[in-house]
């Protein structure tokens, strides 16, 4: 349980898309986790999302990663942040912020993003869509927030800046202060001293995008096979009426497209768990499927950190593809799914090993532990 956020169903009732909640000292151990050092380092990988964030007076600077170090030897003392994306993918203490959360699905969960900011640094007044926790590493900051219902933004600002802010209440954190915000409520942090604030999103998909998305698996899944014909044709008057004939011809096309409920649940399975944009795989290569075998026997299995995985009722679900799930395998797909590994000695069957072992390949999962000699 995390500190000072009381009974997690009883967060669940009475704040989660609801109202905001400040919890003193819920995770106080991230203080030392994260310094402007390894922010600096990270902003200059080319396989991490970066951004920083300069304001001077009223006007605000966007500008994109990776940076150099020296980009940052050359940056005022006052009202800049640097912003990191995707920090689950890359170190191991935002992976275990994040299961803090595991008791919101992981289907809601999108990633961690940790901000530095200098004293005065932010990135304005602003909404998200989705819900977000932000916890505070080192140093102070002040939040302000409102539940205004005018949400319109700056027209050709770099950011989504609220046009008309106005906080209805304010309040400093520290080091391990949580804030819960609900989607859409507006909110404005400012650094008070040098501060990193970690922030743990749960992706709120618009009903527009999911039905998109569902459309797009429809489409890819069609199968229909011969051409229009009309070997009955009349001879037309006028020729640019569109044919009745074509237009029922067309709607019984239209008509014939089914769907159930699996179809729904893969659409949004593969959707849900297809990876960012700048994420890569390394495929494995150099080990047989026996090798694989033991070394998994031995040692356990883990998903590397990048993979993202759903079980549903009749598939399971990784990185944006799906494979069947049967039965028997259903519990063990849950342990790795729920804690992302499976210690040594897990008993697997011949089935379950060969998808792990083509995971493997993939470089969606990896071996824990040393390997065997």
């Amino acid at each position: 349980m995390i500190e000072n956020l009381g009974n997690e169903q009883r967060f669940l009732t009475r704040y989660w898309q609801k109202k905001p909640l400040l919890a003193r000292g819920a995770l106080a151990q991230l203080g030392a986790a994260l310094d402007r050092s390894r922010m600096v380092a990270l902003a200059c990988r080319d396989d991490v999302e970066s951004r920083l964030v300069l304001r001077t007076r009223n006007q605000w600077h966007v500008h994109q990663g990776p940076f150099r170090k020296r980009d940052f030897t050359q940056l005022p003392a006052r009202n800049w942040t640097l912003l990191i994306n995707g920090l689950e993918n890359v170190i191991c203490a935002a992976r275990e912020l994040q299961r803090m959360f595991s008791f919101i699905p992981y289907a809601r969960h999108d990633d961690v993003m940790a901000s530095y900011a200098a004293p005065g640094g932010s990135v304005g007044p602003h909404f998200d869509s989705y819900d977000v926790m932000l916890v505070q590493g080192i140093g102070e900051r002040r939040w302000s927030i409102s539940a205004q219902r005018d949400l319109a933004l700056i027209e050709g600002a770099p950011l989504k800046l609220l046009r008309r802010f106005k906080p209805q209440r304010v309040c400093k954190v520290q080091c391990g202060d949580l804030l819960y915000l609900p989607p859409r409520y507006a909110h404005n942090g400012v650094a008070v001293t040098e501060c990193i604030t970690w922030s743990v999103g749960f992706r709120a998909p618009s009903r527009q995008e999911m039905a998109e998305r569902f459309l797009d698996f429809v489409r890819d899944n069609l199968a229909l096979s011969g051409n229009y014909r009309d070997p009955d044709i009349k001879s037309q008057r006028h020729p640019s009426l569109m044919p009745a004939d074509m237009l029922r011809h067309v709607r019984g096309i239209v008509a014939s497209i089914h769907w159930n409920k699996s179809d729904v649940e893969q659409a949004l399975g593969e959707y849900l768990t297809e990876p960012r944009a700048n994420i890569v795989f390394a495929p494995a290569a150099g080990i047989t499927r026996q090798r694989f075998d033991a070394i998994a026997a031995a040692n356990g299995v883990r998903l590397s950190a990048p993979s993202r995985m759903i079980i549903g009722n009749t598939r399971v679900y990784i990185n944006g593809e799906s494979s069947a799930l049967e039965d028997a395998h259903r519990n063990t797909l849950l342990q790795l799914g729920d804690e992302r590994v499976l210690p040594p000695r897990t008993r697997i069957d011949a089935r379950l090993r060969e998808l792990l072992y083509r995971w493997y390949l993939a470089g969606y999962i990896d071996t824990a532990g040393q390997k065997v000699r």
